[in-house]
């Protein structure tokens, strides 16, 4: 086992006495002038724990005031447990439930709880905003000609770079530009799947992957899923052992909506076990790169050795969601995946492409991340808290340590639907669990988008909280 740098054991030291309550969310903890005094070491050693811990949004640096605790560990029995869905294969129907909550994300009369977008504050507008304007000049007709089916190089060049710091290596002609990691799921469910096939899926699971298998005619077999460590990889080799299993669904880093992510060792085990059956893995790692420590997780793609992974993700959750860019890494499907998005939909959009490329050649990208990183930390921790602290005795939350969704359990006897319609009319929304599940499961949970932290987001909790503490009664 590697050993401890310096500053990671003062980095250590510090967090001890923030989970062991010593040093409680809102206290200021010792100036980088104290701690250096009193720990006997440098000033820079000092800098730099205190730079891991903001980075795994335990404590935050105010400007002129100094370093204050921004997480602890939440009150005991707050967790969620493991899910328990139905062990046999079920038919999907989500889509017209899931489109009413669509239709209402689109509201900007309502506190916008319910979709999983990313604050607006934090996208990197100006310097997007400028890399379209500088390559719209020089490309000319480029800029406004098609990017055939495997989209632009200097694209594909950009994201083949990226790759190493998810633990996987592939090149330039490995990808495949997409309009979005949605149409990148969807073209590998095409791919793979006919008619009438089973597809398995973390439960809770995303609802958009859910409406795909629907639309599709397939079929979704529910796999239990921890809310810290993923799926059950046990419980799926049961499942694969008792069942025709046509490609296993997952996002393995940062689950929406659970945030779970898999440890390394689970990421091996899983891809390990659908190779052995050739059974493909459609790998979702949109949100990988919004970890809230300084380590960015492996994809499981790291632990493909016999090309059996299908990488999706996008940019949309860190830069540019109204870009529409994603992209694919589909291994030995790539051919019969190209032919398929050549009939879908050709190419996915040039100026964005062009533009992506330029911003993320120029560098800065891993520096906004770190912000974003903080920043989504800390709302994440004051949703959590205020959570706790408004909704009814019972609630349980997720712990996510990355993303920005927060996955809640009300007492029974809750009906987050009624509660939804209720919600919307006091000006919320949020996404009602039952959306998540192909049978319509999970209807005393809730997802909360905790992207964005405001008096009015504060204002919405506590509402929701009064609205499910009447209902709990």
């Amino acid at each position: 086992m590697k050993e401890m740098t310096l500053y990671e054991k003062v980095a250590n030291d510090m967090s001890h006495l923030i989970d062991s309550g010593t040093f409680s969310p809102g206290d200021r903890i010792p100036s980088v002038r104290s701690l250096n005094r009193q720990m006997r070491v440098s000033i820079a050693t000092v800098m730099e724990a205190y730079r891991l811990l903001e980075d795994k949004g335990l404590i935050e640096c105010r400007p002129q005031s100094g370093y204050y605790v921004l997480s602890a560990t939440p009150r005991k029995g707050a967790e969620i447990e493991l899910s328990k869905p139905s062990s046999r294969p079920s038919t999907v129907t989500v889509s017209d439930l899931v489109m009413m909550i669509l239709k209402d994300s689109g509201n900007p009369k309502l506190v916008q709880l319910g979709a999983a977008v990313p604050n607006p504050e934090l996208l990197p507008a100006d310097r997007i905003n400028r890399a379209m304007a500088a390559v719209t000049r020089r490309h000319g007709i480029k800029n406004i000609s098609y990017e055939f089916v495997a989209g632009y190089d200097g694209l594909r060049t950009q994201i083949a770079r990226r790759a190493l710091t998810a633990g996987y290596t592939i090149t330039p002609d490995d990808v495949i530009i997409t309009s979005g990691c949605q149409e990148a799921i969807v073209l590998a469910l095409r791919v793979i799947c006919r008619p009438g096939d089973t597809v398995a899926v973390e439960s809770p699971t995303y609802y958009n992957f859910l409406q795909a298998i629907e639309m599709m005619g397939l079929k979704a077999l529910e796999i239990p899923t921890h809310p810290r460590d993923g799926i059950s990889v046990d419980t799926l080799r049961y499942a694969i052992e008792h069942n025709r299993i046509s490609a296993c669904l997952c996002i393995t880093s940062f689950n929406n909506p659970l945030g779970s992510c898999m440890p390394d060792l689970k990421k091996k085990e899983l891809v390990d076990l659908l190779a052995s059956h050739d059974i493909p893995l459609i790998e979702d790692d949109i949100y990988g790169d919004i970890s809230f420590s300084g380590q960015r997780p492996k994809a499981a793609k790291a632990f493909d050795k016999k090309d059996n992974v299908i990488l999706c993700s996008s940019f949309s959750k860190t830069i540019a969601p109204g870009y529409r860019i994603g992209w694919t890494a589909p291994g030995r499907f790539r051919r019969e995946i190209e032919r398929m998005k050549s009939v879908t939909n050709l190419a996915a959009a040039t100026p964005q492409q062009l533009a992506l490329a330029e911003f993320l050649a120029n560098g800065g990208y891993d520096h906004h991340l770190r912000k974003i990183r903080r920043i989504y930390a800390r709302h994440v921790h004051l949703m959590s808290e205020s959570v706790i602290r408004h909704f009814p005795e019972g609630t349980k939350v997720s712990r996510p340590a990355g993303g920005y969704v927060l996955w809640v359990e009300l007492p029974g006897g809750i009906d987050c639907l009624e509660m939804y319609e209720r919600a919307v009319k006091k000006g919320i929304s949020f996404a009602p669990g039952p959306i998540f599940s192909p049978r319509q499961k999970y209807r005393h949970f809730l997802r909360l988008n905790a992207a964005t932290w405001t008096d009015d987001v504060q204002a919405a909790i506590k509402t929701l909280g009064a609205m499910a503490g009447r209902k709990a009664r």
